[in-house]
């Protein structure tokens, strides 16, 4: 798909980094994320997807600050893969107004539930701090409009399946996607749960 249908802003941040057009995997992937269905993207890495994820998830909120609650959640295995993933969604919000904030295990929770609280659009979070939060009324989701799992294929590790079908149950008429390379059992699993009619991309 052509760049040119997505919000202006974003197409800018696009621009200034040097992306002129979607690759081929991204051509089949966005259109699907824009168009809010439930997704698993399946494919290596270096294929686009993540890239794909964020271009979708700014182009969902309108490219603009709106309000406290944040409005995407997106769970990454740990602190490194959460600060990695903020640094790339700073590279494509610099033009606009979003709040992008990383919440991972080896923080003050009470510094984060007061950071959240002042207002957060996109929220890249480890699974056992964010079901820590949330069990602790230090963030809202009921505005959630996506619900993202970057990468993972990490999810046989530290109970984050439980703590993320947990999260779900929380989160109603939200767009869910899964970002993988390989379409594992304990992914496959969810579609008993909150997947059960997401479109397989691959």
């Amino acid at each position: 798909m052509s760049f040119k249908k997505l919000h202006p802003l974003l197409k800018e941040s696009l621009e200034n980094e040097g992306f002129e057009t979607s690759n081929a995997f991204q051509k089949k992937v966005l259109p699907i994320l824009k168009g809010g269905s439930d997704a698993y993207v399946i494919a290596p890495k270096g294929s686009g997807k993540t890239t794909a994820l964020i271009i979708a998830t700014i182009h969902k909120l309108k490219a603009a600050a709106f309000e406290d609650s944040p409005r995407a959640i997106i769970v990454v295995n740990d602190k490194q893969s959460a600060l990695d993933l903020k640094d790339e969604f700073e590279r494509f919000t610099n033009t606009t107004d979003l709040r992008v904030y990383a919440l991972y295990d080896e923080y003050d929770i009470e510094k984060q539930k007061t950071e959240v609280y002042y207002g957060q659009d996109i929220v890249i979070a480890s699974p056992a701090r964010l079901s820590k939060l949330y069990f602790l009324n230090g963030i809202h989701l009921g505005e959630v409009q996506l619900f993202a799992i970057e990468d993972a294929d990490y999810l046989g590790r530290n109970n984050a399946y439980n703590h993320i079908l947990r999260l779900s149950e929380s989160i109603h008429k939200s767009q869910f996607v899964i970002i993988s390379d390989t379409m594992n059992s304990k992914i496959k699993n969810y579609q008993n749960a909150f997947m059960s009619n997401a479109q397989v991309i691959k």
